[in-house]
């Protein structure tokens, strides 16, 4: 048998702390399964004396990760501190500068200098495994990368985040409000004090991604994904989805188009019979269009301490058994600049509330304006509650669904909309991905 494998990790939270547990309790297992024992041998942290509920006596002890990932005592350096810059990103750039492999689960540090550090490895002849960046404990890194390569993928799209999904399974089912179920999130940890990375989509924005360059052999470029969160959705939105059919969730979608790669982060109607509409909670999920594999969909855990431990110890095992690939699938030299698509039609369409005051002429004008842009309506529905008293200056809610359109005529149609004075608030809009 090979001589253990040496791992420093640094950053000892939820994940650090769980993956110290999983390596202990399968020590056996894996020593069976790479050919040699893994050895965690030394650790960082912020805090030396803190109370974790561990031992950590017989690790070395680390005050500075930078210096624990140059260490000569260490063959992997596993980073998880976060952020994307910091001490982070200068631990990592230390480890892969000393010829030592990686494994991390910092999704906001592979979204921003994932291709220099790809290629530091790849000059190095390290790896750099980060299949805990994206959707938790599934092993979509793994399977784009290495399990679909004999296809070609023509769109990856899933619910990235469980704060969101959780939110939005939590309005659906008990009726409550956004601002209800992101204190429920918060107070259960499933959102932090400031949630704005996570319902501002910029969480997801990241995740996608990453699974865009595996997917579609592209550099990295998160500044080309439209993103939209889902604190403007409402109850009404919610209920209106249920009765159409669909259900509300955030999804993040990366899809090949004649004109390039087309990427979006957006709260999205999904038909409820549909695979990915079952998914609740805070549970992720991921779809994969392809041409030999048809549709596959993969669903998980994609966040938690034990969930999150499995990825990285997956890539840690990888690494003790000499396994070796470009972190994207192809060497950073052979990525595609990334060709940002604008917003394509979608098959579709799309829904719309309109706060519309209730004085003649004005549905006739919203029509109008529709058609000016040969925007075809599939339904308009005016969801006044019943028993709701009219009153002469009252707004009305009313709901349009559209057939398939362009995203810019859409925008276009609404902004005249808005210039006519006919709604009391801005409009809401939400696609509408049909199967």
């Amino acid at each position: 048998m090979q001589l253990p494998l040496r791992v420093g990790v640094a950053g000892l939270g939820t994940v650090g702390l769980a993956v110290l547990e999983l390596l202990d309790r399968q020590a056996a297992a894996l020593a069976a399964r790479c050919g040699r024992k893994i050895t965690v041998v030394a650790v960082s942290a912020k805090e030396a004396r803190k109370e974790r509920g561990v031992d950590l006596s017989r690790f070395a002890w680390f005050d500075d990760p930078v210096a624990l990932a140059g260490s000569p005592d260490i063959d992997l350096f596993v980073e998880l501190i976060g952020g994307a810059d910091g001490a982070a990103l200068a631990s990592v750039e230390a480890a892969l500068a000393a010829s030592k492999s990686v494994v991390t689960a910092n999704k906001a540090l592979l979204a921003k200098h994932g291709m220099r550090l790809a290629e530091l490895a790849e000059a190095k002849g390290v790896a750099l495994g980060f299949e805990a960046s994206v959707a938790g404990g599934i092993p979509i890194v793994k399977t784009l990368r290495e399990g679909l390569a004999g296809n070609a993928i023509t769109r990856v799209y899933g619910i990235l985040n469980g704060t969101c999904n959780y939110i939005l399974s939590r309005m659906e089912m008990e009726h409550l409000t956004f601002a209800e179920c992101l204190v429920e999130a918060q107070r259960l940890g499933y959102a932090e004090a400031d949630p704005n990375f996570d319902i501002g989509g910029e969480d997801t924005a990241h995740k996608l991604a990453i699974l865009t360059a595996l997917a579609f052999g592209t550099r990295l470029d998160p500044e080309a994904i439209a993103i939209e969160g889902i604190k403007d959705l409402s109850l009404a939105d919610i209920e209106a989805a249920s009765e159409l059919g669909y259900r509300i969730k955030l999804l993040g979608v990366a899809q090949r188009t004649t004109a390039g790669i087309e990427q979006r982060v957006h709260p999205t109607m999904v038909p409820r019979s549909s695979a990915i509409a079952q998914v609740m909670g805070i549970a992720n999920a991921v779809t994969i269009d392809a041409d030999a594999v048809h549709e596959l969909t993969l669903v998980g855990p994609g966040a938690g301490g034990d969930a999150t431990a499995s990825a990285v110890v997956a890539d840690i095992a990888d690494i003790a058994k000499g396994l070796r690939a470009p972190p994207f699938g192809l060497p950073v030299a052979a990525l595609a600049p990334l060709q940002r698509a604008p917003m394509q039609m979608h098959e579709g369409g799309y829904y719309i509330r309109l706060s519309v005051y209730d004085r003649p002429g004005a549905a006739a004008a919203i029509a109008t304006r529709m058609a000016e842009r040969s925007i075809s309506l599939e339904s308009i529905v005016q969801r006044r509650r019943p028993g709701e008293r009219k009153k002469a200056a009252e707004s009305v809610p009313v709901v349009l669904i559209t057939h398939a359109t362009y995203e810019k005529l859409i925008r276009e149609a609404l902004a005249a909309v808005v210039a006519d004075g006919f709604i009391a608030e801005p409009p809401q809009l939400i696609r509408i991905e049909r199967e």
